[in-house]
């Protein structure tokens, strides 16, 4: 058989499988596992004395797949790069011509807007050339971050705390959450009162409620002294109907999902992160099994800011809508949506590459995560291309003493794209209001009940990742691609922490702002960091050169840098301890989290006169089912999850699966499940209830070995079973290690 004359390099395996599908035996796909050639880790990697020169080394670890890959283009008659379709994608792939040593000649750039076998042979026939701008755009981004970044982070660890870090996006976005914050320490709580009235219509049957509009026009209610004369006007004197309005209302379908506005779904709907959330769609991308069809992309690439939608795809979603629903839930033509100023539409808005392909028909070929979001990119589309959702709505004023008061309802006459998809809000809706009867104009009714109630306005919400998301999009910080390793980064460094599903500045993410706010303004200025992104993308346009951008920051950093240390010279900034509200046994005190060498831990602030310390654990639900004790969850050594028995090595008890709320209906024992993700149903581990899961069936596995397939873990479970049970005498080792490594570096004042 004759070697393949063409090669394709990809970026994943997955991806690399899909494509290799649909391209046939005169090609051999290859992925590249994400970049092969990078800035080094250990050094700035920026010559910043000459024209902002980037020193790029192969990606260490990776030597093996050079040398493949390298041969690979050898042999090969054309090399196509297929890499992603984005400004990253185009980055790589000119690394890979840079590092491969490939011939401009025999070298191609192609690009994939969906993994489908249509769209792959299609761009297979469309070669291009690398766009030499989109790479000097991502080039100037990455030399952007690693100047700031590489220059900033030091100064934090010698003015604040060893290990931190600042970054050219990531710091604005931490000072969103801290603006936040102030903006509800800030707040100032205003009164306000409502007054609601039950009428009874004179000679007819029925009552409505109506709650006070104001006199001549809309008044707000500020005092109970201004209720109670209203209350005084209206007693025992009759309300007469003034006004009767009915109209129709239309609620318009949301467009298709950009990279954005899915964050911000996935996280409302599905309490996905923005992490998460691009990891499964990469995903759906790159191709899923699917049974009767093969490994197959699911959706179009989730890299987007464009509304725009393939002619072909409009048309296939009318068919679709017109079968299964009827003719008139479909918007009566092609439902064009426009994309705002600013945004790149090289690519389409994210769909599903078919639709037909519908969730319910493909749920047994995808996992949990995979099905809940393509349901939700698949009914989104469907839904942006139907029509109308119709409500008939009423709004009544009755009068009394010169007084108003307004009753208002509305219902859905005619469900639309409603019947298939609704969008998700992070605030809820005011109340449609109950139904009310047909009233007429001149009607008369009696007051049977008055109601008034004192209200304060509220500060404004935390933010959760969906509203983080929205609010960076809105002001021009970062671009869709990076929202979710944003968020990501600020948590992971705790910046700021969850609170209820909500958004907080830690102690630790406020001091760091502050300094940022006081010596390096303009890089966390929101207006200045989206002024920038407009810059790159002047770059991207071929309108200004990366290196002349470049340039311009940099006189303004340096001398920024130079002030900074000069004005911080000898200061180190304190960061306040976060209290708990854990109390210490020996002196009464609330304990605070510190940091030792091994991790967070609980220490008394007494200290020196009170030197105790505690691990810091989760308390779990149910008990333990040796001693009937709590449960807590602690971690290994090398960072895994376990969960054991609060009476630690008197008791003994631990376990990998994690402990539910659920009690096992037989035996009355607390019931377990497997770690992770995925629906996980809770199984009885007393080996002595006739409801016991044995472990070969709680759903563990094994890699797979040359003589056997997958098998379930069972030999690899127990061992680790039993070594782990001294696992929490090993926690209280590091962490007695831990309070001392801190207590010494306390007294010697650092």
């Amino acid at each position: 058989m004759a070697r393949p004359s063409n090669l394709v390099i990809v970026e994943s395996p997955s991806k690399a499988k899909t494509i290799g599908k649909y391209l046939g035996n005169d090609y051999v796909v290859k992925a590249s596992m994400g970049h092969l050639r990078d800035l080094p880790k250990s050094t700035m990697g920026v010559d910043l004395e000459h024209d902002f020169q980037p020193e790029y080394i192969p990606v260490p670890g990776k030597e093996k797949l050079i040398d493949e890959l390298r041969t690979a283009a050898e042999n090969a008659d054309t090399v196509y790069l297929a890499t992603d379709p984005d400004r990253e994608g185009e980055a790589i792939a000119w690394h890979l011509t840079q590092l491969l040593q490939l011939p401009l000649e025999k070298t191609h750039r192609v690009t994939f807007n969906a993994i489908t076998q249509k769209t792959v042979t299609t761009s297979i026939q469309q070669p291009r050339k690398i766009d030499a701008d989109l790479v000097d755009a991502q080039q100037a981004r990455r030399i952007l971050d690693r100047i700031v970044g590489y220059q900033l982070s030091p100064l934090l660890w010698k003015k604040v705390r060893r290990g931190l870090s600042a970054g050219r996006v990531q710091s604005v976005a931490t000072r969103l959450v801290v603006d936040r914050e102030n903006e509800i320490r800030a707040f100032e709580s205003k009164e306000y009162w409502t007054l609601d009235v039950k009428l009874d219509r004179i000679g007819k049957v029925g009552s409505f409620s109506a709650r006070y509009y104001g006199d001549s026009k809309k008044r707000e209610l500020e005092n109970e002294a201004q209720v109670d004369r209203i209350i005084t006007d209206i007693t025992g004197k009759q309300f007469t109907v003034t006004n009767v309005k009915k109209s129709e209302k239309k609620r318009t379908p949301a467009p298709p999902f950009t990279t954005s506005t899915l964050q911000q779904e996935a996280s409302r709907k599905l309490n996905m992160t923005p992490k998460r959330t691009m990891s499964i769609a990469q995903q759906l991308y790159e191709g899923v099994d699917v049974a009767g069809e093969g490994t197959t992309g699911l959706i179009t690439c989730m890299r987007t800011d464009s509304l725009r939608i393939a002619p072909e795809a409009l048309a296939e979603a009318a068919a679709f809508i017109k079968s299964r629903y009827g003719e008139n839930y479909y918007y009566g033509s092609p439902h064009v949506f426009k994309t705002k100023g600013g945004a790149q539409d090289a690519h389409e808005a994210i769909r599903p590459t078919r639709v037909d392909l519908d969730p319910e028909k493909i749920r047994a070929s995808l996992t949990n995560e995979q099905y809940r979001l393509y349901k939700l990119i698949w009914s989104r589309f469907l839904a942006s291309q139907m029509a109308n959702a119709l409500y008939d709505t009423v709004s009544i004023d009755t009068e009394c003493s010169g007084h108003v008061f307004r009753s208002s309802h509305q219902s859905l006459r005619f469900a639309g794209f409603i019947a298939v998809y609704e969008e998700g809000k992070d605030e809820e809706d005011e109340a449609i209001g109950s139904p009310l009867p047909d009233l007429q104009v001149g009607e008369k009714a009696n007051c049977s009940d008055i109601k008034k109630e004192q209200h304060f306005t509220q500060p404004p919400a935390r933010y959760t990742e969906a509203m983080l998301v929205k609010a960076m999009e809105e002001k021009g910080v970062g671009r869709p691609s990076t929202y979710a390793s944003i968020i990501s980064t600020i948590e992971d460094r705790e910046y700021v922490s969850k609170i209820d599903k909500r958004l907080c500045p830690t102690p630790l993410g406020e001091v760091v702002t502050g300094l940022m706010m006081d010596r390096f303004n303009d890089i966390i200025d929101v207006e200045f960091t989206a002024n920038m992104e407009n810059r790159l993308d002047e770059v991207e346009e071929g309108k200004r050169r990366w290196k002349e951008v470049l340039a311009e920051f940099y006189q303004g950093f340096q001398q920024e840098m130079l002030d900074a240390e000069k004005a911080l010279e000898g200061t180190r900034l304190k960061v306040p301890d976060e209290v708990t509200e854990e109390i210490c046994e020996i002196c009464g005190r609330n304990m605070v989290v510190k940091i030792g060498r091994f991790g967070k831990f609980l220490a008394c602030p007494g200290f020196p006169e009170c030197t105790n310390t505690k691990p810091i654990v989760e308390r779990m639900p149910g008990r333990c089912p040796k001693c009937g004790s709590g449960l807590l969850k602690r971690k290994s050594k090398r960072g895994y999850a376990y969960y054991g028995c609060e009476s630690g090595a008197s008791c003994g008890f631990m376990s990998w699966d994690v402990p539910t709320a659920e009690d096992c209906p037989l035996c009355g024992q607390t019931m377990f499940k497997k770690s992770g993700r995925g629906r996980n149903k809770p199984f009885c581990i007393n080996e002595s209830c006739a409801n016991f899961l044995p472990e070969d069936k709680r759903g563990y596995y094994k890699k797979k070995t040359a003589e056997e397939g997958e098998q379930p873990a069972v030999a690899e479970e127990k061992p680790a079973k039993k070594t782990a049970a001294k696992k929490p005498a090993a926690k209280k080792t590091a962490t007695k290690k831990a309070a001392t490594g801190k207590r010494t570096t306390k007294k010697k004042g650092e």
